[in-house]
């Protein structure tokens, strides 16, 4: 939305208080409505304009709070202001007053100009009466006297009376033999005034401010005109003086407003490209808030500029304005409509998410570590498709699923590190046994050998689980080294191992399809597993301890599955390439 217009608080010379709010502009209208004093024609317009740059100022932010606020633009209506009814309550005072004492003033001016034609009648008389003007003398000078008393007369009549008054003092004094001294002396006094006037007239032309230079100017001339003639010889002197120092002036007021609409058609092109930017940005998609925001930022450093740019020419300032008003008010009032409906669509995925939460809290606690992994992990990728919430709301909502997740994960990570631990052992244990029969190799006696051999495959035996990316490395030298013992001391194979594509637990290929069938089970359970880690790994990217802590054990359990993963690929690979070559 935009601010209206600036206004000057300087009128010529005179320079008006300011006002800081509307009731102190109304306390003055009623000052001025019920006051003594005759109402000031430039202060009653400084105050109108006043009072109703600050009601449109405040309609306007009343509007764009209302659109901000999500309101719609053609439901918006304009609350009445008790201030403004009162404004113009008292300004039709005002105007009752001054139009009251605008007819006085022009009754007045009929007054002036009729008794002014006296004059002219009463001195034409005087110049058709050369007989009589030693007497009549005292009674022209009366009549001068009272001629300058006399103030405004109607403007179209003034030329005409001032001419027509001048030729008739002109001729009473170049008419008539008067008394050579008092003649002299009219003239003497009337050229140490129309001197003066010449003088002021051209100090003008230093004056700062060229209205009140020319409005000075026009009193000067009513004074000029009022004073009385100069000695024959010096009338054209005197009145080329006054005129050439009229002239500057004069030009100097002309130049001044062809600069100002200059400036103000400079105005109204700089106004109309900003118009143009503002339709513009109007104009742009707006994928999301971060675009709204952007535009919006942009749309207001204009609005800024647009205020510091004067007025347009008068014909074109209003329809400027209103054109760069309604881009504004066309951007502002989509947006308010966007984010009214992006409101609704953050509440919805607000609830959506909570209602997540609300099933992680649910089977936070569950030891049924298998299923519920799985659960967990469908509720992230819900939460993946769920779009956006308010920053704040949807911080927590995060926080809070995320530490369902953590508590569970957490609680079977510790249940099964001891499963875990037990299989390490394992493992050693079976490393040692595999280093006892590979030592045997150096005994020379074969029933020692063959009774130790024995034993320690009857221990290998009862060790359990091991590491599953480690068993089939452990199987293989296990049965080397039981192989080397036997081919050695001759042996008849106790338990016979899977070679060259033959089963050495039975007789047929039974055996192998089962082992097949089991690693195809384990080939299965290592890919889902993966990708069930993996999905956790992206989900769970976040800036917290529990987070970062939770994500360097998932990324070290890959990548051992992912080593048992390959190796359970391999053997099945070995045995279809066995099957085959049988």
């Amino acid at each position: 939305m935009m601010d209206s217009e600036n206004n000057a608080l300087e009128v010529g010379k005179t320079v008006f208080p300011t006002y800081a709010t509307k009731r102190e502009v109304l306390d003055r209208v009623r000052e001025i409505a019920h006051g003594e004093a005759d109402p000031d024609k430039d202060e009653v317009d400084y105050l109108k304009t006043v009072f109703y740059k600050m009601h449109i100022a405040e309609r306007e932010a009343s509007y764009k709070e209302y659109l901000q606020g999500g309101g719609s633009p053609d439901a918006y209506q304009i609350v009445p202001d008790e201030e403004e009814e009162a404004f113009k309550a008292e300004m039709g005072i005002v105007k009752e007053r001054r139009a009251k004492l605008f007819r006085e003033q022009e009754e007045e001016k009929e007054r002036n100009l009729q008794r002014k034609l006296e004059i002219i009648e009463k001195i034409k008389q005087m110049v058709t009466s050369p007989e009589d003007a030693g007497k009549s003398y005292p009674e022209f000078k009366a009549l001068q006297q009272e001629w300058k008393e006399i103030k405004s007369v109607p403007a179209t009549k003034a030329n005409e009376l001032w001419r027509n008054y001048q030729l008739y003092v002109e001729q009473f004094y170049d008419m008539f033999k008067l008394n050579i001294e008092a003649r002299e002396y009219d003239f003497k006094k009337n050229l140490e005034l129309k001197t003066k006037l010449c003088e002021a007239a051209e100090k003008l032309a230093d004056e700062e401010d060229v209205i009140s230079a020319f409005h000075q100017l026009q009193k000067l001339h009513q004074e000029y005109r009022e004073t009385g003639p100069v000695a024959k010889e010096l009338r054209e002197q005197v009145w080329a003086r006054f005129k050439a120092a009229s002239t500057v002036v004069n030009k100097r007021h002309q130049q001044h407003f062809d600069e100002l609409r200059s400036k103000e058609e400079d105005n109204l092109v700089r106004k109309t490209a900003l118009c143009e930017k503002v339709e513009a940005i109007a104009a742009e998609e707006n994928k999301g808030s971060g675009d709204w925001e952007r535009h919006t930022q942009q749309i207001m450093d204009i609005q800024a500029e647009w205020k510091t740019i004067g007025f347009a020419p008068q014909k074109m300032n209003v329809k400027i304005f209103e054109r760069f008003r309604a881009a504004c008010d066309d951007f502002f009032g989509r947006k308010a409509q966007y984010f009214r409906e992006l409101k609704d669509t953050f509440k919805l995925n607000a609830e959506r998410k909570r209602a997540l939460v609300e099933k992680a809290r649910s089977m936070m606690d569950s030891t049924d570590w298998k299923s519920t992994s799985d659960k967990f992990i469908a509720l992230q990728k819900e939460w993946k498709t769920i779009g956006m919430v308010p920053k704040k709301q949807g911080d927590q909502l995060w926080e809070d699923f995320l530490a369902a997740c953590n508590h569970f994960f957490e609680a079977r990570n510790i249940a099964t590190s001891g499963q875990r631990n037990e299989e390490q052992q394992n493992l050693e244990r079976k490393r040692e046994i595999i280093a006892q029969l590979k030592a045997l190799v150096d005994t020379e006696d074969v029933d020692e050998a063959q009774k130790t051999l024995q034993q320690l495959a009857e221990d290998y035996k009862a060790v359990g689980h091991v590491p599953f990316r480690e068993k089939d490395k452990l199987y293989d030298e296990y049965h080397t080294a039981v192989d080397a013992l036997r081919i050695k001391f001759g042996i008849t194979p106790g338990k016979p191992r899977r070679q060259g594509g033959k089963s050495r637990r039975g007789g047929d290929n039974q055996q192998p399809m089962d082992e097949r069938a089991r690693l195809m089970r384990q080939y299965e359970s290592l890919k889902s597993e993966i990708q069930t880690y993996e999905n956790n790994i992206g989900f769970l990217s976040v800036s917290s301890k529990k987070g970062n802590k939770l994500i360097d054990d998932m990324n070290r359990k890959v990548e051992r599955l992912k080593s048992e993963y390959e190796a359970v690929k391999a053997r099945i690979i070995a045995i279809d390439k066995e099957n085959a070559a049988e």
